[in-house]
């Protein structure tokens, strides 16, 4: 039974459960009579019999392919007051996991709860508290049932900071616009994080490079630096090309040296075949430097010189 059926008893004398797997082959076993035969011997077939009962009463069968693994030899017969209320099952590998996704959901949400937490003034066993006001002034001890009615009293929440303390730290506040104070503060601080993070662009280049190629890889790792992200300029020897290893080294040293100011060197490797050198930009000269300003179009040059006229 791959399928969850509902089945009503009093639509019938019996209920008969087969398996999946031998549902072709197997006999369905006779259903209970006035005058109960002597026990078969245990049959290769799997099959349960529910006789019926006085008051009808609807079943709920949820079952496996796998039932006559679990339930084989097993004959449920010649006993009027066994009702079976409920056969529970695996179903496969999917209502597990769904069971488990669910548990894992009701997890998340309470843990999210945790922000309440600090509202739960029940907690609090201690019939004292340490009162701090919206003011961040020390009230001092005082009852609990006095720091709620302040609190009340003033339309404010009494949020618990310290519930380990001696006696508890509370404090009167608006929770839901700390909260959100909160949730800004960590979002302009993730913004900051990710602008300090640095992306690493790769520029190759072989020994033997010409002028042009040359120029187009500086200005490129000029502009990286510029916009703030690391430069590693690899040199990849192949074969043969191993014997102008000075030639490569000669060509980092140049490289480094026409990036200039503009970028320091946090380090390189000339041993390897792929030789490589990492710069970082210069924060003190990157920031120093003006934003470019935008040239103005012919058209607009012209229409500003009329309107002088």
């Amino acid at each position: 039974f791959d399928k969850l059926a509902i089945i009503d008893l009093s639509l019938a004398r019996s209920v008969i459960i087969i398996s999946q797997s031998q549902r072709k082959t197997d006999k369905v076993c006779p259903t209970t009579t006035t005058s109960p035969p002597p026990p078969p011997p245990p049959p290769p077939t799997t099959c349960i019999v529910v006789p019926p009962f006085k008051q009808p009463k609807p079943i709920i069968i949820i079952s496996l392919t796998s039932l006559h693994s679990k339930f084989s030899g097993l004959r449920l017969q010649h006993f009027p007051n066994l009702y079976v209320d409920r056969i529970t099952c695996r179903y496969g590998g999917g209502s597990s996991s769904r069971l488990e996704d669910s548990f894992r959901r009701s997890k998340d949400i309470i843990t999210s709860d945790d922000d309440d937490q600090a509202l739960d003034v029940s907690s609090i066993r201690s019939n004292t508290v340490r009162l701090i006001d919206d003011q961040q002034n020390m009230v001092g001890i005082v009852s609990k049932t006095a720091a709620i009615q302040m609190a009340e009293d003033a339309e404010l929440d009494l949020v618990i900071l310290s519930p380990d303390a001696d006696p508890p730290v509370v404090k009167l506040m608006d929770y839901n616009k700390y909260r959100y104070e909160q949730q800004k503060k960590k979002r302009e601080q993730q913004k900051k994080s990710a602008a300090l993070r640095m992306d690493q662009k790769e520029l190759k280049m072989g020994y033997n490079i010409d002028v042009h190629d040359y120029s187009v890889r500086l200005r490129a790792a000029q502009k990286f630096l510029k916009d703030g992200d690391k430069v590693k300029v690899i040199v990849n020897l192949k074969g043969r090309e191993n014997e102008f290893r000075n030639n490569a080294i000669e060509l980092l040293n140049r490289f480094r040296n026409d990036i200039g100011e503009l970028g320091i060197e946090e380090s390189k490797n000339l041993r390897d075949r792929n030789m490589f050198m990492v710069l970082i930009p210069n924060k003190v000269v990157v920031q120093k430097e003006p934003p470019k300003k935008k040239r103005k179009s012919k058209s607009t040059e012209t229409e500003v010189s009329a309107t002088a006229n």
